[in-house]
């Protein structure tokens, strides 16, 4: 399915990758899964709980969904950085070849 951030502002949004991501992972390729989207196991992971804890009630349940967030969304801040840093170390590189 395309991405309709992409087509509209011409670069990835922070879950482009996902799909794929997974798709990799059920296929058993977990370095290539790792390689789309980094944040694929911390978002499985936290929607796994999340569904878990609707039917039982763990005690320090807030705790661990404050950590599950946490780190998720740290996940995909960093990663979409590293990303974002890359499009336009290239771009920068391949204006200044044009120049």
């Amino acid at each position: 399915m395309p991405c309709a951030y992409k087509s509209i502002f011409g670069i990835d949004c922070p879950g482009c990758g996902f799909q794929r991501s997974v798709i990799a992972l059920l296929k058993g390729n977990f370095t290539e899964s790792l390689t789309l989207y980094p944040a694929t196991i911390p978002v499985l992971l936290t929607s796994i709980f999340l569904l878990v804890e609707i039917k039982y009630q763990f005690t320090n349940r807030k705790a661990i969904k404050r950590v599950l967030f946490t780190v998720t969304l740290l996940v995909i801040i960093i990663s979409y950085g590293i990303k974002m840093w890359g499009v336009y170390a290239r771009y920068k590189a391949s204006a200044a070849a044009v120049i």
